[in-house]
């Protein structure tokens, strides 16, 4: 192979690599099934315990449908996107129907940042702005019902601190 045909496969590659991407990704179309749940309790600075049984977003396509296209989100239900290692997280509201509250945990469980009613259909970025283990959606206004907080704790198997 000559260095002209190299160097004109190479500028050509990056065309083709993102069409390769995007013909592997498929649209989510309709929600995804429900997920495998598990016990999840938040724990406000005053020690109360509020109780959750959310689905569990483990893989990427779980990860990327997330509450897509859900009419509603039941008040002690939500779901749990464990990034297996903290990142930070960017999360949007891409046919998802419901509003949101979206609670950004660090690796020891601690809640790091809160995006409360986030807005239906919007493309905007929500950002974890600090690297976290996991992001948790709930129903919108269920922090502010509950009084959940920045600095309060997350007691799950993911962050190694299940009851």
């Amino acid at each position: 192979m000559t260095r002209r045909h190299l160097l004109a496969l190479l500028a050509s590659a990056p065309i083709l690599i993102p069409a390769a991407v995007r013909a592997a990704y498929t649209e989510p179309t309709g929600p995804q099934p429900e997920l495998p749940k598990e016990k999840l309790i938040v724990v406000t600075r005053d020690g109360t315990q509020h109780n959750f049984n959310v689905e569990m977003a483990l893989t990427a396509g779980q990860q990327t449908t997330g509450l897509m296209f859900r009419t509603s989100v039941p008040a002690d239900g939500g779901m749990l996107f464990d990034w297996s290692r903290p990142r930070q997280s960017q999360m949007w509201m891409r046919n998802t129907v419901s509003s949101l509250d979206m609670l950004f945990i660090a690796e020891d469980g601690t809640v790091k940042h809160i995006a409360e009613r986030t807005v239906p259909y919007s493309l905007a970025v929500i950002d974890s702005v600090v690297p976290v283990r996991a992001t948790l959606e709930l129903a919108a206004g269920t922090a502010e019902k509950l009084d959940i907080r920045v600095g309060d704790k997350v007691l799950n198997k993911v962050f190694g601190n299940a009851p």
